[in-house]
């Protein structure tokens, strides 16, 4: 009756060494650098336009499926009775049966150890949103007695594209739930944060070896301004990054682009409502096998609670721009003293790069100048953009300093 257990094995200790380097990339990184923020607008700041595709208009299929899908049984369903509501740090053979179900449904809720922790809390979250309707910033993270008994009916989780490439992912925005699913049956649904829609200017610092400053011995650091959108449309995963990827807005974990610099990655801080500058933040401790799971020339379908991904097309992010009003010294009477903008202890920084080599375009052999900001308050953008659907060639190649990625070999736009 349930579909067998897809749940990633858990693997979070591996990790431990790397958070212990986050704590040191503290140390040099200025604007963001805890796995947790939100920091990726898109395209490096660049006066570089990418041409328009010729690719053909993608067309919104006929019939759309509904979230879940009933299985039919001959027997009748075999319930049990939960005497409690399920709350944060209960534990008992209750909590342990809720996790297989989740399991079972392709949510990510952790080992079934019958302990009801912050991953199965997220879990439950994920499943009010996208089954049961429940507003994206008020799921209770709890499992009532009658909640458990909807969970027991024989249903299954589907996926709105069915007819898309055999792996595929889509993102739902308005429910802030991300579901990857092989051959139409899901292996990772779970809560996620993406971009705030807000503009935004910081002091952010890129090192040697990132777009923007690949030549360079020394940190560059300097203002910029962007805005924080997540398109909707239809988009492929086109480059990934093994472990912790530092750029100018600070560091993420296992990060997949799929539209320019805009990521799916994994992140400390994945709080109810959108939080980050463009990228799809998922809970670190299931983001561990999160590129097992996907691969190059995969399609990732974006639904901004407005129109269907395929209406949207494929548009870029917002294109960052230098901050007409950074300043590096602050003069005072008498003295002139140098500003230093320290991270803020008790807010957590913004995490995601804004420059990565989208698809489709060849890195320029040196940085690009830097552009004057736009006259209009609102960020430039350019033409849409639409991935290549040849089937996908891959390269691996190493980014400074010794991070192994995995990209498509796109042809020119």
């Amino acid at each position: 009756m349930n579909q067998p257990s897809r749940r990633p094995k858990s693997q979070v200790a591996q990790w431990l060494p790397a958070a212990a380097a986050i704590g040191l990339l503290g140390t040099v990184v200025v604007a963001g650098v805890a796995l947790g923020g939100g920091g990726d607008n898109g395209a490096p700041v660049t006066d570089t336009v990418v041409p328009s595709s010729t690719a053909p208009a993608l067309t919104v299929p006929a019939s759309i499926p509904e979230v879940t899908a009933t299985v039919e049984t001959v027997a009748p369903v075999s319930k049990t009775v939960l005497e409690r509501t399920l709350t944060k740090g209960v534990a008992g053979s209750d909590v342990q049966q809720v996790q297989e179900r989740l399991t079972d449904l392709g949510f990510v809720p952790g080992p079934a150890d019958g302990i009801y922790g912050d991953q199965t809390i997220k879990a439950v979250w994920a499943y009010e949103k996208l089954v049961l309707g429940v507003e994206s910033n008020r799921p209770s993270g709890q499992v009532t007695p009658e909640m458990w008994d909807a969970l027991q009916e024989p249903f299954v989780i589907q996926p709105r594209r069915p007819n898309a490439t055999p792996n595929h992912t889509e993102v739902y925005l308005p429910e802030q739930v991300l579901a990857v699913f092989h051959d139409d049956a899901p292996v990772m649904i779970t809560h996620m944060s993406s971009g705030t829609n807000e503009e935004w200017c910081e002091e952010v610092t890129i090192s040697p070896g990132e777009y923007g400053n690949r030549d360079g011995e020394e940190p560059i650091v300097r203002g910029e301004c962007g805005r924080s959108n997540t398109p909707g449309g239809v988009f492929e995963f086109y480059r990934q990054v093994e472990g912790i990827r530092d750029s100018a807005l600070g560091s993420m974990w296992n990060p997949v682009y799929f539209n320019y610099g805009i990521a799916i990655h994994g992140a400390l801080n994945v709080p109810l409502q959108p939080a980050s500058h463009g990228c799809i933040r998922i809970p670190l401790n299931i983001s561990e096998d999160l590129q097992d799971l996907l691969s190059m020339g995969d399609q990732v379908f974006v639904w901004d609670g407005e129109n269907e991904p395929e209406e949207a097309g494929s548009p870029p992010p917002t294109f960052n721009w230098l901050d007409p009003d950074y300043e590096t010294t602050t003069t005072v009477p008498e003295s002139t003293t140098t500003t230093t903008i320290e991270p803020d202890p008790t807010t957590p920084p913004s995490t995601e790069p804004n420059a990565t080599t989208p698809p489709g375009t060849n890195p320029p052999a040196t940085d690009p100048p830097a552009t004057d900001p736009p006259v209009a308050t609102t960020p430039t953008t350019v033409p849409e953009t639409t991935p290549s659907t040849n089937p996908p060639e891959t390269t691996t190649t190493t980014d400074p300093p010794g991070i192994t990625t995995t990209s498509l070999v796109a042809p020119d736009l």
